[in-house]
């Protein structure tokens, strides 16, 4: 079992920024991908970055891109997401998600062990 904890989330404004980290635990060494996504309240949880834990590939996702950056710390196990100039619409619970063999990075249907989601709300 992998476990994932999620931290950083709260109030920002708009044009403001924050961090969010996912720790995760247990048997990494299982995983090969970690993710990012995001639900907001009445929609379908989105995608939003995913990296591999070896290697330099990232991906973002259109809305994002330019604005957020994934990175990670092998050392600590640990996933980050910088969030810069936030938005009123990226507004959403925040998961960080993993998963072994992972192809479609951008399905939640992908990953396999989920965090329990950290909030993130962005006033005008």
């Amino acid at each position: 079992q992998v476990q994932l904890v999620e931290s950083g989330g709260g109030l920002v404004q708009a044009g403001g920024s924050l961090r969010l980290s996912c720790a995760a635990s247990g048997r990494t060494s299982s995983t090969s991908t970690m993710g990012w996504f995001r639900q907001a309240p009445g929609k379908e949880r989105e995608f939003v970055a995913a990296i591999r834990w070896s290697g330099s590939s990232t991906w973002s996702a259109d809305s994002v891109k330019g604005r957020f950056t994934i990175s990670r710390d092998n050392a600590k196990n640990t996933v980050y997401l910088q969030m810069n100039n936030l938005k009123s619409e990226d507004t959403a619970v925040y998961y960080c998600a993993a998963g072994r063999s992972i192809v479609v990075v951008i399905s939640p249907y992908e990953y396999s062990y989920w965090g329990q989601g950290t909030q993130v709300t962005v006033s005008l």
